[in-house]
């Protein structure tokens, strides 16, 4: 795999040449001080991955990310200082296109932080090596819909109403327009599969909660999903509806490069058998959440896949679109107004 850096601190770019080329698959495609640089190398020669600082001279990295993103997109990894430190940055980092989030490793190369980011190289290895392979026709299994008969019983029928969603690039902007035209009295339960890393989600909580009505909470395993509470997966495990009625972590399934994993949620929710509503597939890059997708429609749930030109990415919800698993294809802004109309929720604002 071809890595790139963009830092404007020499000793940090050497840092991070030594760390990377530990591991022998991997080169370095070429460094950049600065984002203008970084703009016009990855337009010349465009790696597999590029290690983008947020902090420079000149354009920003999370400029830098939004016009390689526009002009010769890839896949890009924010490494910066502190991601809580640097929280706005990130987030309009990832906004833009950006990937991930994880923090610069010391110098030695031995801290967590290293561990991580070549975690995190990894995962965006066996990412694109998915997507040169990916195929989004729909296996025969699944051409037929396994409609549930009238009548047919629920193991959580004692749940409120409950909306799945799945984001990856791009994902924490559109939560936060859907998110924030909730009503706080939102009659349903909200599970959130946003591809994120563990240090970043507990900030995804926080900016939400600074911009939403509706109260945003981490995902505790053993939660049982109340009405109007939005409920953010937190970990790089799969988060998952347990036939219980509890929000449970599952390493499961183990090879899944996406975590946490939309499909991983979707099914889990088709396997309870949870009284159906509202799936929702924004903005992200691969095909993660679309087969969920699919099984929610066949019984008989409400899926919306987000419109072309509202995302930053339409990779997910094009593969939903594709195996014909949404009943509705909405802009980005109009989510919100279909997800009210469609609970009947009209206490004030």
């Amino acid at each position: 795999m071809r890595v790139a850096i963009v830092n404007d601190m020499s000793l940090a770019i050497e840092a991070l040449k030594r760390l990377i080329l530990t591991n022998s698959e991997y080169k370095i495609a070429w460094t950049a001080a600065n984002g203008e640089a970084a703009i016009r190398n990855c337009l010349a020669d465009r790696p597999d991955v590029i290690l983008m600082d947020l902090v420079m001279p000149g354009i920003s990295g999370a400029e830098a990310t939004r016009e390689i993103m526009k002009k010769s997109p890839c896949a890009i990894l924010v490494v910066t200082a502190t991601v809580a430190g640097n929280f706005k940055l990130v987030n309009e980092a990832m906004g833009y296109g950006a990937y991930d989030a994880v923090e610069t490793p010391s110098n030695n190369g031995n801290s967590d932080s290293a561990s991580r980011l070549m975690a995190k190289l990894v995962n965006v290895e066996r990412i694109n090596q998915r997507l040169q392979r990916n195929t989004t026709t729909a296996p025969a299994s699944l051409t037929k819909p396994a409609f549930i008969p009238p009548g047919g019983s629920y193991s959580l029928s004692n749940l409120p109403p409950v909306v799945a969603m799945g984001a990856s690039t791009g994902g924490p902007a559109a939560l936060e327009m859907i998110l924030s035209q909730l009503k706080p009295t939102f009659p349903a339960a909200i599970l959130v599969a946003q591809h994120i890393g563990e240090q970043f989600a507990a900030c995804l909580v926080q900016w939400l909660t600074s911009r939403c009505k509706i109260l945003i909470r981490t995902a505790e395993p053993g939660n049982r999903p109340e009405p109007s509470i939005v409920y953010i997966a937190a970990t790089s495990n799969h988060l998952i509806l347990a036939s219980d009625g509890t929000l449970q972590y599952s390493p499961h399934p183990i090879d899944n490069p996406y975590r946490p994993s939309v499909d991983a949620l979707f099914n889990s929710i088709a396997d309870a058998g949870c009284k159906p509503c509202v799936a929702v597939l924004l903005t992200g890059i691969g095909n993660d959440g679309a087969r969920g997708l699919l099984r929610l429609r066949q019984t008989r749930w409400h899926t919306i896949a987000q419109e072309e030109t509202s995302c930053v990415v339409y990779g997910m919800p094009q593969a939903a679109a594709k195996l014909g698993a949404a009943s509705q294809i909405l802009p980005l802004k109009e989510i919100a107004c279909n997800l009210e109309a469609f609970l009947g929720s009209s206490s004030p604002r």
